[in-house]
């Protein structure tokens, strides 16, 4: 079983992770729980560059595999903001909760409301080969939060695939649709087709 190390500090992400290539056979260990302390600044102006950075930097730590992802929430009437920065989106200490509002306020007069999640994820092994393979789910953005399930922009994105918000949606419910998914399984999938 091949150890992988996700270089993130994000419970739920990990939680995600673990969830999802622990069926394929990996190992999934937190940075955290392989002593890895390092606090990474994301100055990618794209999710892979992002991604790359976190990877990269852990990679450097450490003799594993390494698993860093960028995610984030990308809404069509606001030219695709917060994009990138959506966990910064309210402010460095923002809360959830601040970032919905954030958002929520700035769509009050907006009709069109169609929006997606995307993440990229990149692997580096230890003899530094990199891979990068993208996720996405469509949906929109709801008026008000719905359920408290998840984390994030979970309660205000509303997943047309399942009819309901990620913040309504059960953790197995979430994982089958959600853009680190779909990001993880493409990459799982690309690595079968180079074995």
């Amino acid at each position: 079983m091949t150890r992988v190390i996700a270089a993130t500090k994000n419970k739920g992400k990990i939680r995600e992770i673990q969830s999802i290539l622990g069926r394929l056979g990996f190992e999934v260990v937190s940075q955290a729980d392989a002593n890895i302390d390092v606090d990474i600044e994301e100055t990618g102006k794209t999710f892979e560059q992002n991604a790359l950075i976190k990877a990269r930097a852990v990679a450097m730590m450490c003799d594993d595999v390494v698993l860093a992802d960028d995610s984030g929430l990308c809404v069509d009437a606001l030219d695709g903001a917060p994009g990138v920065y959506s966990a910064r989106y309210a402010g460095e200490d923002a809360s959830d909760g601040d970032r919905m509002r954030k958002l929520l306020d700035e769509m009050k007069d907006v009709c069109g409301r169609k929006a997606r999640f995307v993440c990229v994820v990149a692997m580096i092994f230890p003899d530094g080969r990199e891979v990068t393979c993208e996720g996405e789910v469509l949906g929109e953005i709801t008026h008000e939060p719905r359920g408290s399930a998840g984390f994030g922009y979970d309660p205000i994105f509303y997943s047309d695939e399942l009819k309901k918000t990620f913040g309504e949606a059960t953790e197995q419910e979430k994982d089958g649709v959600s853009h680190r998914a779909h990001a993880l399984e493409n990459l799982c999938r690309r690595l079968e087709g180079e074995q």
